[in-house]
């Protein structure tokens, strides 16, 4: 008992003898706590270069299809599966994100708002078409709406390269006719419709005919898009919404692309990370062979009297 008293005595004096800064210091030292930065998984990272972080190649479609979906407009539903969230935002795109600490974790768009599937009167689903690319191609999803008693992204599978398929939950398509496409249409359409019914029973167009017919009409409805329609309205590899078809545009577009690469180099050196310089090409690697014109120019010029000499 009286070793443990004297070892308490002995700590009690060497605290007293701490001097006035170093307790000041001590004091400030306890106060201090450490606030970790949340993550932004890759969204706002500054060493991803502009081109790398999400940016859709193109507006989503126009909001189309039973009326009573379009309420699910502006909204977005997620789901955390293995090390990735993905989120369904309907009349809009779908998105993937890691859920990782990694600095360079991956954000991606898999697919935006293009258009319906329709088999058999009915909307059998919605294509989301021309998200980040994949390979030589754009990712792209399909979305089944299935009846649910809340609305939710139940499921989320990859069943080929790139190509995505989601099935959102609603109580919007419970109802048996909740997905018919007839009803939707204006009065004109469907008028047409009975016709194109009417000219199939009476054998007056082939079946073909039929669905090339029908197809006209969705289209027309907006329910589908016709080919080459919301294309990407940036060149992918390029710099958005920018073509090269001109001198001037390829000078614009180097010019861009060397200020990136000053900022992304002076970023470096900021974090002391080291890098190599990129090396220039000379313009004759870059031309190759001189061109016809130039070596025609370096050709000795006909002297007077040769031409005649020659014929």
């Amino acid at each position: 008992m009286a070793v443990r008293l004297a070892g308490f005595l002995l700590l009690l004096g060497t605290a007293c003898a701490v001097s006035g800064p170093a307790l000041a210091l001590l004091r400030r030292a306890a106060k201090m706590k450490v606030v970790e930065e949340p993550n932004t998984f890759g969204l706002n990272n500054p060493f991803l270069p502009q081109t790398t972080r999400l940016q859709p190649k193109r507006e989503p479609s126009p909001v189309s299809g039973p009326p009573h979906l379009f309420r699910l407009s502006g909204k977005c539903f997620s789901l955390v599966e293995s090390m990735y969230k993905y989120e369904f935002c309907p009349f809009h795109n779908v998105t993937q994100h890691e859920q990782t600490f990694r600095w360079n974790a991956y954000s991606g768009i898999l697919g935006i708002w293009h258009e319906w599937e329709i088999t058999n009167n009915t909307f059998a689903g919605m294509w989301m078409s021309d998200g980040d690319s994949c390979r030589s191609r754009s990712r792209q999803s399909k979305v089944e709406l299935a009846c649910g008693r809340r609305n939710r992204l139940a499921h989320v599978s990859e069943p080929s390269t790139c190509a995505y398929a989601l099935t959102f939950e609603t109580p919007l398509v419970c109802h048996p006719h909740s997905l018919l496409v007839y009803p939707t249409l204006p009065e004109a359409l469907q008028q047409r419709w009975d016709q194109v019914e009417q000219d199939l029973a009476d054998e007056l167009i082939t079946p073909q005919g039929y669905e090339k017919l029908l197809r006209a009409l969705f289209e027309d409805a907006g329910y589908l898009k016709a080919p080459g329609e919301n294309q990407p309205t940036q060149q992918e590899g390029g710099p958005k919404g920018q073509g090269l078809e001109t001198l001037e545009n390829c000078r614009k577009a180097h010019s861009e692309l060397a200020e990136e690469v000053r900022r992304l180099t002076r970023l470096l050196g900021q974090h002391g990370i080291p890098h190599s310089q990129p090396t220039e090409t000379s313009r004759s690697e870059h031309l190759g062979q001189q061109s016809p014109t130039a070596r025609t120019s370096e050709q000795p010029q006909d002297r007077p009297g040769q031409r005649g000499n020659i014929l």
